[in-house]
């Protein structure tokens, strides 16, 4: 059996030990794992549908402009959510650890004979993407911060609510009465 056919046969291991992974780097990943419908859990939903098309991808000696949308859905939430950089592109190059694991599980196999340096060259290419796609979404949210402050559109989105404000005076003159 050849490496691909090997990846194949333990997808279900390999893609829910990285799923896991993932979904742990985020702050509710309890909520990301336990709830898989995708209306209640859009993040859960689309982590888990472009892990494993990313995956399937790798295993199908894909084209890296396949790539592009399922790398989408993941790298855009890492983007809007406050991940460093290296944060938002490792659970890209964490799969290489997680197959290495899956495939030490098995005595059988002798990794020595199995040609890993091909498959983690394409993942380390699918993880410079992953970071260009993550440093372009960043740019983009850059971009649109600066468009609300200039538009004084921010004031609207950032400022506390009116009835809040009224409550915070009502209380600040109560106290000094």
């Amino acid at each position: 059996m050849n490496l691909l056919e090997i990846l194949q046969e333990k997808k279900k291991q390999i893609l829910s030990t990285w799923i896991d992974r993932t979904l742990d780097s985020h702050i509710s990943s309890g909520f990301f794992k336990k709830s898989r419908d995708q209306f209640a859990n859009p993040i859960g939903a689309n982590i888990r549908d472009g892990l494993t098309k990313i995956f399937d991808l790798l295993v199908s000696k894909a084209a890296i402009e396949e790539f592009t949308a399922p790398m989408d859905q993941v790298i855009r939430i890492r983007a809007i959510q406050d991940f460093l950089p290296s944060q938002a592109v490792a659970p890209f190059l964490e799969l290489k650890w997680v197959i290495r694991q899956a495939l030490t599980d098995d005595k059988k196999l002798d990794l020595e004979k199995l040609n890993l340096a091909d498959l983690e060259y394409e993942i380390d290419k699918v993880a410079l993407a992953a970071f260009d796609m993550y440093t372009r979404c960043r740019e983009q949210l850059y971009q649109v911060r600066i468009k609300e402050l200039k538009s004084g559109s921010h004031i609207l989105t950032d400022s506390t609510c009116p009835s809040k404000m009224v409550r915070q005076d009502i209380e600040t003159l109560s106290k000094i009465h």
